[in-house]
């Protein structure tokens, strides 16, 4: 006897299918380094390519928190800011204990802990405002983004802070220096990345990220303190830009207030080029990171070649944004 039409279970279609939006990034990726292979002989160097990582560590730290904030429905237009007036505390801290602490290993220290403190502050300020205060995040970062610039253009009073010599010998071993031939800033990146990408993926908190910008009144009825979850993403996006500040400051040894400019556009544009959806909802934190290390090799090919004036990496950076965010359009569309 044969079965009728609605007894027969529909099959579920096999074949191979491939995921453009998972391994998308991946290819734009191995494109542009064939492009930079193609182009100049020196680009796949070693020193090349660890100074480019080196580089874009800075961006890679900030953007993994910046994934958790927008995976969650956020979005922190401050962390520019925040870095230059991070960066110009330290070197206020660090300067003004020479005297009782003396020039060692300890003021470096010190230093660092009060930019942790400072960034998780910032964090705290920027998500209560949010949260408990009910304001835009649009609003409050951008607001805060104006407070924390005008902060350190006041502390520097309009010139530059400049780390103590010494004191910058001391430090200058957190940027230069490295494990196995690799430096510092990329084993921190490394190491902030697998840990973002654990939190993301194994943890409810990630879980919860997800779920909140997906549908924040579903979560609230799913018992998720989505007020409480929200807050920790902003003071994990400060701690975060803490750090990459902990790792900047040696390198330059000074801070002013065009420090860390446009370091939100590039943070969030390597979120978005890694497949993180911009409303939330969902995110990636390894596609962040290939979101990074495609940002700066564009800019590495541009310098190499000197297609166009390094000046115009921003606008670069900007038809980006605005291209992933048409591609993500579209495939929610389709």
């Amino acid at each position: 006897m044969s079965a009728s039409a609605p007894d027969i279970a529909a099959k579920p279609q096999k074949g191979f299918r491939i995921d453009l939006k998972t391994i998308g990034p991946l290819v734009a990726l191995l494109l542009l380094v064939i492009l930079g292979i193609s182009l100049n002989e020196n680009f796949l160097t070693y020193n090349n390519l660890t100074n480019v990582l080196a580089r874009s560590s800075f961006i890679g730290i900030i953007a993994i928190g910046a994934t958790f904030v927008i995976t969650s429905g956020g979005l922190d237009l401050s962390v520019g800011s925040m870095a230059a007036v991070i960066a110009g505390i330290m070197i206020i801290v660090m300067n003004s204990l020479i005297p009782s602490l003396g020039i060692g290993v300890g003021v470096v220290l010190v230093g660092m802990a009060a930019g942790l403190l400072v960034g998780g502050a910032a964090g705290v300020g920027n998500g209560m405002m949010i949260t408990r205060g009910r304001i835009e995040a649009f609003i409050v970062t951008l607001g805060t983004m104006g407070i924390f610039r005008s902060l350190v253009t006041f502390l520097a009073d309009g010139g530059t802070l400049s780390l103590n010599f010494q004191v910058a010998d001391v430090y200058r071993p957190v940027y230069y220096d490295g494990l196995l031939g690799v430096p510092w800033p990329i084993i921190v990146f490394a190491l902030v990345a697998i840990g973002g990408e654990i939190v993301m993926r194994r943890t409810a908190f990630g879980r919860y990220c997800s779920a909140i910008g997906s549908n924040e009144q579903v979560a609230r009825y799913s018992s998720i303190n989505v007020d409480n979850v929200r807050l920790f993403t902003y003071i994990l996006q400060g701690v975060l830009v803490a750090v990459a500040v902990l790792l900047y400051v040696p390198r330059l040894g000074s801070a002013s207030s065009t420090t860390g400019v446009l370091w939100e556009l590039e943070a969030i544009a390597a979120v978005i080029i890694g497949g993180t959806t911009l409303k939330g909802g969902y995110g990636r934190i390894w596609g962040t990171v290939v979101g990074v290390v495609i940002l700066g090799l564009i800019g590495n090919i541009l310098n190499l070649q000197s297609f166009i004036s390094p000046y115009l990496n921003g606008a670069f950076q900007g038809v980006i944004i605005i291209l992933a965010v048409l591609l993500q359009r579209g495939r929610r569309a389709s």
